[in-house]
């Protein structure tokens, strides 16, 4: 068995450069390890709305299911801030795009 080693087209964060972005400028995905991907907002709905929506984006980008592994929510009742601070811990092989790459690799070898 051969080892072939297989390049990751990664941003300075260590997530793949094409993993969708959540939309909002008061979301986005934070550091390790299970990476938080956050959504904020004042009104829950909205955040999680948004949450639900990434995860079908990011899932048809990955090609199979994201492994989240916990849901957090928590407040933020500092003036001028958004008060739901919604997080979606995240398995860093995921948002760094290694199953997509697996299938791609996986693929060229055999031709498909």
């Amino acid at each position: 068995m051969s080892e072939e080693t297989i390049q990751l087209d990664l941003n300075e964060s260590g997530v793949a450069v094409d993993l969708p972005l959540p939309p909002n400028n008061r979301d986005g995905v934070q550091g390790v390890p299970y990476r938080p991907v956050e959504f904020r907002d004042d009104d829950l709905p909205s955040a999680l709305e948004r949450a639900a929506a990434w995860l079908r984006q990011t899932q048809d980008w990955l090609g199979e299911p994201v492994d989240v592994i916990a849901v957090h929510l928590d407040y933020d009742d500092t003036h001028g801030n958004p008060y739901y601070d919604l997080k979606l811990l995240c398995n860093d092989e995921d948002l760094a795009g290694v199953p997509k790459i697996m299938r791609e690799h996986e693929g060229a070898a055999t031709g498909q």
